[in-house]
């Protein structure tokens, strides 16, 4: 039968620097517990447990993006001949379906992001409904700024 084997390292210490000013060595208190061929990290008992931040779905977001993606599949099989009949179909205004379209235009990793519930916080439909750049690496600038500011209010 398989025991538990743990193995703990160092001991909490400040930061050491070396003789020469280039090197910094800090201990980190760290065991390793092998269960079953799993390698699995215990942190300290007085320390606080981390987790990854929580997706905050959207669903006005996802609901914009699935829509937009929607539609241009409805405009590229022909389904409706322009964008006004395809809005007097779905009894929308016809800016809000060509502002709401222009969401195909964000990057796999915006799109990404935002189904996952990922996206950056403060993020909101009405920034994306406004003119995007088309060049991705500027649309994750843009947003990636303008929520900078939204938080720093």
């Amino acid at each position: 039968m398989n025991r538990p084997t743990t193995l703990t390292l160092g001991p909490t210490g400040r930061p050491k620097l070396s003789r020469d000013g280039r090197t910094m060595v800090v201990s980190i208190p760290i065991s390793f517990r092998r269960q079953g061929g799993r390698k699995r990290v215990v942190t300290p008992a007085n320390a606080e447990a981390w987790s990854p931040p929580k997706p905050q779905v959207d669903n006005t977001l996802i609901k914009a993006v699935v829509r937009a993606h929607r539609w241009r599949t409805m405009l590229e099989s022909n389904l409706f001949s322009s964008v006004r009949d395809l809005a007097k179909a779905e009894k929308i205004n016809e800016s809000y379906l060509c502002r709401v379209l222009r969401l195909t235009l964000l990057s796999p990793a915006i799109t990404e992001a935002i189904l996952n519930g990922l996206q950056p916080d403060g993020l909101e439909l009405a920034q994306l409904l406004k003119s995007i750049p088309a060049e991705w690496d500027q649309q994750q600038a843009l947003f990636s700024s303008s929520v900078r500011k939204a938080a720093s209010r």
